[in-house]
């Protein structure tokens, strides 16, 4: 019973873990990365498309992405889908290509960005501390219908909080890692 509550909480943990490196591809470093376009959608025919799935979209230079939609038509769309998603990109086109240059990013931008990083780890934090409590109210209905001792419903809130230290720590290195490329110049 204790594995079972401890493999459930170390996959909530992973969720925790994949929901902010997701949120941190959203950010913008100054670097060419093609995770800010992951909300971005396109008016296609009528219906809101996901970019990626009207137009193939890279990265040739560390300040540039290019998209190329499948259809030419669809430029002027492109254009003013990424302008209505707030990126802080202002897009180019030339009809067949539509280029979003890079700014790069003043002191202070990155100052703000930093803050914003560490809202969301604080908020990753905030989960994976709920899957602790989560995992310990399971110890104790476990133990209070029988299933299991006193002994190992203390023994396995011990190794329920080396986990959530351990993914505690881990949120720390990504939020690091995050800010040192951000505030990278």
């Amino acid at each position: 019973m204790v594995n079972d509550v401890l493999k459930d909480l170390e996959g909530g943990i992973a969720k925790a873990f994949d929901s902010l490196k997701r949120e941190l591809g959203k950010v913008r470093t100054g670097r060419a990365n093609l995770a800010i376009l992951d909300g971005v959608r396109v008016d296609y025919y009528g219906t809101m498309t996901p970019l990626n799935q009207v137009a193939s979209c890279s990265t040739p230079d560390a300040r540039l992405i290019v998209i190329k939609p499948w259809e030419k038509k669809l430029c002027p769309q492109i254009e003013d889908a990424v302008r209505k998603a707030d990126l802080g990109i202002n897009p180019s086109s030339d009809g067949e290509l539509v280029r979003l240059p890079i700014p790069a990013l003043t002191e202070e931008r990155r100052r703000d960005l930093t803050k914003v990083v560490k809202r969301m780890g604080e908020d990753a934090k905030v989960a994976i501390r709920n899957q602790r409590r989560e995992a310990n109210d399971m110890l104790k209905e476990y133990q209070a219908a029988g299933e299991i001792t006193e002994d190992d419903q203390t023994q396995g809130e011990k190794k329920v909080q080396v986990v959530i230290d351990n993914g505690i720590k881990k949120v720390d290195e990504i939020l690091t890692k995050k800010e040192a490329e951000i505030m990278e110049v």
